[in-house]
């Protein structure tokens, strides 16, 4: 019986399988990886039936983990928000810098001015930061247009970056991002815009995986968000939500309702909102860089999340406006100091309950054959110290269905 052949294999690694099981991190007694072609395709130990493979990758005790998804974030925007920085240490608050026509509005201008090549160019720039930090899948949502024209050019730009790059792009439509200029003290109005014009059209030219809306205060209230889901849940559209940031509007309830993937910032959320997330298998979305540059006190219900069952993921946010950073680790490091989480349940988040808040846990978020092989190899001793670090970046190399 001819031996199994494999495209590439690594030998003399530590493998943080990030499956679920009694294992911290998923460790296993296994120190070799097969890859043929973009799947994992064997894990055990090098001397004992490892495939024949062209490629053999010596990491000498480095550290193998999922590659990590990054299932939240603002990435395509054009312009900056450094000034609104100014304006927030000396007291102003979100909702102030917003009515004052910053916050999201500012970028929206400088977003609508910008060409589809321009932002795919203004974007690629942080795209290649996270890659560099070992994310190999991100989740870019629109809501910088809040028109036809510009929602669509958001999501081309987003779509274009996957091509061209070496990375997983997940599009989410968020149209109903904020209130535009053009609809001021109409949301009605903008919504039923967003759900009878938008929504269908971009459905229709396969630019969304996900639709997404701000349910706040600020924003759209729980009944504008609910036709919304309606309208995608008849398109077969997965659902996500920004919920319960700076106040409880009961957003996290009314996604659990439409089984939605994920319910994200969640700071505000109660505990009737973790028991209808658990019912509905929704995925926490922590998002500790927001809650770090807006300066609020208000934690996410953490232990509530434990008790219930309800898996975690982290994101990075990237955004110009509340939490303008590309590094993974950073946010690891804040979620463990800030909200107490453990460096295990921080790289889950990037990771395994990651996969899941995009609806990819069948193909991403953990090292199991048949899987695919998105890898990111780092240079430590221990994967705790990926949250231990503040901002450190050990990436010894990536590889995106198995390729470097």
């Amino acid at each position: 019986m001819a031996k199994a052949t494999a495209d590439r294999l690594f030998i003399n690694a530590h493998l943080a399988t990030m499956a679920p099981g009694d294992e911290p991190f998923g460790a296993i007694d296994a120190d070799a990886l097969a890859v043929t072609g973009d799947k994992i395709s064997w894990i055990g130990l090098a001397g004992n039936g490892a495939p024949e493979a062209g490629d053999i990758i010596d990491l000498e005790g480095r550290w193998i983990t999922p590659g990590l998804i990054d299932c939240h974030t603002h990435l395509v925007y054009a312009g900056n928000r450094a000034r609104e920085f100014d304006m927030s240490l000396n007291g102003a608050t979100y909702e102030e810098i917003a009515a004052k026509g910053g916050g999201i509005l500012s970028t929206v201008k400088a977003t609508r001015e910008a060409s589809e090549s321009d932002l795919a160019a203004e974007s690629q720039v942080r795209l290649e930061a996270m890659m560099a930090a070992g994310v190999t899948t991100v989740e870019i949502k629109s809501g910088y247009g809040l028109d036809l024209e510009n929602e669509v050019k958001m999501l081309e730009a987003a779509k274009h970056l996957g091509e061209i790059n070496p990375v997983r792009v997940v599009k989410t439509f968020l149209g109903a991002h904020a209130l535009p200029p053009e609809f001021a003290g109409d949301s009605d109005g903008y919504m039923a815009k967003v759900i009878h014009e938008m929504l269908p059209t971009i459905h229709a030219l396969g630019l969304v995986d996900a639709v997404d809306a701000f349910c706040e205060k600020i924003a759209f209230s729980e009944e504008q968000v609910r036709q919304l889901f309606k309208a995608a849940d008849k398109l077969n559209i997965p659902i996500k939500l920004h919920a319960e940031q700076l106040s409880n509007q009961h957003g996290a309830e009314l996604a659990a309702h439409f089984r939605a993937l994920s319910a994200d910032h969640l700071e505000y959320l109660d505990e009737r909102g973790v028991k209808e997330m658990a019912k509905a298998g929704t995925v926490a979305v922590i998002l500790p860089g927001a809650f770090y540059y807006l300066r609020e006190t208000q934690k996410p219900p953490i232990q509530l999340f434990r008790d219930h069952g309800v898996p975690m993921a982290l994101a990075t946010d990237c955004n110009p406006g509340s939490s303008p950073t590309t590094n993974p680790q950073l946010m690891m490091n804040m979620a463990a100091v800030l909200f107490r989480m453990t460096p295990e349940e921080t790289l889950a988040g990037f990771t395994r309950n990651a996969a899941a808040a995009l609806g990819l846990s069948r193909t991403l978020g953990t090292l199991e054959t048949g899987k695919q092989a998105d890898l990111a190899i780092w240079d430590i001793e221990h994967p705790s110290e990926l949250t231990q670090a503040i901002g450190s970046n050990p990436l010894y190399s990536r590889y995106y269905g198995g390729l470097q």
